[in-house]
C-alpha cells in the first residue's frame, strides 16, 4: 500500500517553490494537500486574492497532487490526527519564522502515530511576501473588489473598516499593519463617508452634494488602493435616483452601499435634536431598498439598510421592526446606530436581531460606544466594524498645530519632529520609488 503524504497549502500564488515541494511530496506516496480556507488564512494573514474554488481547482490540476482536503483552521493538527498520514511535508524555513510553533505541535502530533515530518530546504530566490507585494501593486478589477467584501465578512468574525476620504488616506489604510500574538492585523476595506469627504473639502455635510460630486474622491481612492469599499448612501434620495447610485457604484466596484431610512434635507445624526429627524416610513424605506437591488448586475454587490429609529428617539423594538422589513425588502446587511455612549440599546438591538435572523451581516460604527473591543462586539452579533471618521479627526489637529507652530517661530525647525519626512510620504505611493 503507497504510503499517504500530507502538504498544507494557502494555494494562492503559485511559485517554483511550491512547485518543487509538491514534487518532492509526491516522491514519498499518494500525496494529499491540505489547501487553507479563506476563514483558515484571514485568522492570521491577508484575504488570499483567489476564492477557495480557484485555488483547489488549480492545485488539483498539478502533477503530483492525488488529493485537495479544506484544511480549516491555520493550525495543521487538526487534518493531520484525521488522516493521520506516513508523512507531512513542508519548507525548512518554518524553523526560524512565525510558524515556528505550529511546527512544533505538528512534530508532537505525528508521534502519536510514528508518523515522520520532512523538512525540504527552503527554494532560494523564491520570496512569497515580495511576490504578494508585487501583486497588489498591479491593482485590482471591479470584479474582484467588488466581491472581496463578502467573502471576508463569511471568513472573519469581524470585518475592520477605516474611513478614508483621499487617496492618501487611502494608501494608509491599504498598508498599515500591526503583527500581533495571533497574527498580522490589517484594515479589511474602507469606508467613503459623506461627511469625510464633504468636510475635507470645507464644504457642510448635506446631501445636495450629488454622487457626480463625491465620485472625484471616491476615484482617487479606487485608483490607487486594492480592498473593498463601502459607500455611505446618505439617504439615497428618492428610488429613481437610489437605482442611478446603485449601478454606478456597482459599475465601478464598490462592494456596498449603506442608505439610512431618513428622508428630507440631510441633518448630520450628530446635530440637532431628535425630533428634527425625518424618518422615512416602513413602506417608503422598502421600496427604495427593492428598486436598489433588481437595479444592481451582479450578486455580490450589497445594499445595508441604515437604521435611524434609536437615533430619533424611538425604541429598539422599532428598530428591530424597521430592521426586520428592510431584510425582507432584501437589504444584505443592517447598520444600527445610536448616540448613546452605553452601548446598551446597541447590545439589545444586535441580540434581538440574531434571534431572527442568524446569518445576516450587522453593521456596527463604535463611534460614542468605542470603550468596546472588536471582539466583545462581534460577542453581540456584530459582523462588520465602521471607525467611520478617525483619520479625519486625526489629521485635523496635527495640520493645525503645525500652522500654529510655524506662525509661533516665524520658520518650520520647531515642526520638524511632528512633520513625516516627504520621501516617507512618497513611498506611500504606487510608481513612485
Amino acid at each position: 500500500m503507497a504510503k499517504t503524504v500530507y502538504l498544507g497549502l494557502t494555494g494562492d500564488i503559485i511559485h517554483p517553490g511550491i512547485i518543487n515541494i509538491i514534487n518532492e511530496g509526491a516522491k514519498l506516496g499518494e500525496l494529499t494537500v491540505g489547501l487553507l480556507t479563506d476563514a483558515a488564512i484571514v485568522s492570521h494573514k491577508r484575504l488570499p486574492y483567489l476564492t477557495y474554488d480557484q485555488r483547489k481547482n488549480v492545485i488539483e490540476n498539478i502533477k503530483g497532487v492525488a488529493k485537495v482536503v479544506p484544511q480549516e483552521e491555520w493550525s495543521y493538527v487538526p487534518n493531520l490526527k484525521k488522516i493521520k498520514p506516513d508523512y507531512i511535508i513542508h519548507g525548512d524555513d518554518w524553523k526560524t519564522n512565525y510558524l515556528n510553533h505550529i511546527r512544533d505541535e505538528v512534530f508532537e502530533a505525528m508521534k502519536e502515530w510514528g508518523g515522520q515530518v520532512v523538512e525540504i530546504p527552503y527554494t532560494q530566490g523564491i520570496n512569497s511576501t515580495a511576490l504578494a507585494d508585487n501583486a497588489k501593486s498591479i491593482g485590482t478589477t471591479p470584479d474582484i473588489r467588488r466581491a472581496t467584501l463578502r467573502r471576508l465578512i463569511a471568513a472573519k468574525p469581524i470585518v475592520r473598516i477605516m474611513e478614508a476620504h483621499s487617496g492618501l488616506s487611502g494608501l494608509i489604510v491599504e498598508n498599515t499593519e500591526v503583527m500581533k500574538d495571533d497574527g498580522l492585523h490589517t484594515f479589511d476595506g474602507m469606508w467613503s463617508s459623506s461627511l469625510t469627504d464633504s468636510t475635507s473639502k470645507g464644504k457642510p455635510d448635506i446631501e445636495a452634494v450629488d454622487l457626480t460630486t463625491r465620485l472625484q474622491s471616491l476615484t482617487d481612492i479606487l485608483e490607487c488602493t486594492t480592498k473593498p469599499i463601502i459607500y455611505d448612501g446618505d439617504t439615497g434620495g428618492i428610488p429613481e435616483h437610489f437605482v442611478f447610485t446603485v449601478r454606478t457604484l456597482e459599475r465601478n466596484g464598490v462592494s456596498a452601499v449603506i442608505v439610512e431610512d431618513k428622508k428630507g434635507l440631510k441633518k448630520n445624526s450628530l446635530f440637532g435634536t431628535e425630533a428634527k429627524q425625518v424618518l422615512a416610513t416602513e413602506e417608503e424605506f422598502c421600496e427604495k431598498i427593492s428598486a436598489g437591488k433588481k437595479a444592481q448586475v451582479t450578486k455580490d454587490f450589497m445594499i445595508i439598510a441604515r437604521i435611524e429609529e434609536i437615533i430619533a428617539g424611538y425604541s429598539v423594538d422599532e428598530a428591530i421592526t424597521k430592521a426586520f422589513a428592510a431584510v425582507r425588502a432584501g437589504a444584505d446587511g443592517v447598520m444600527i446606530h445610536s448616540k448613546d455612549k452605553s452601548g446598551e440599546d446597541i447590545k439589545e438591538f444586535c441580540q434581538k436581531f440574531r434571534a431572527e435572523y442568524k446569518n445576516i451581516p450587522i453593521v456596527l460604527v463604535p463611534t460614542t460606544y468605542n470603550q468596546f473591543t472588536e471582539d466583545e462586539l462581534a460577542s453581540w452579533g456584530a459582523n462588520v466594524i465602521i471607525y467611520a471618521n478617525h483619520m479625519l479627526r486625526a489629521s485635523y489637529p496635527a495640520m493645525q498645530k503645525c500652522a500654529e507652530e510655524i506662525l509661533k517661530a516665524e520658520r518650520s525647525l520647531e515642526v520638524n519632529d511632528i512633520c513625516m519626512p516627504i520621501k516617507q510620504i512618497l513611498e506611500l505611493i504606487p510608481g513612485t520609488k
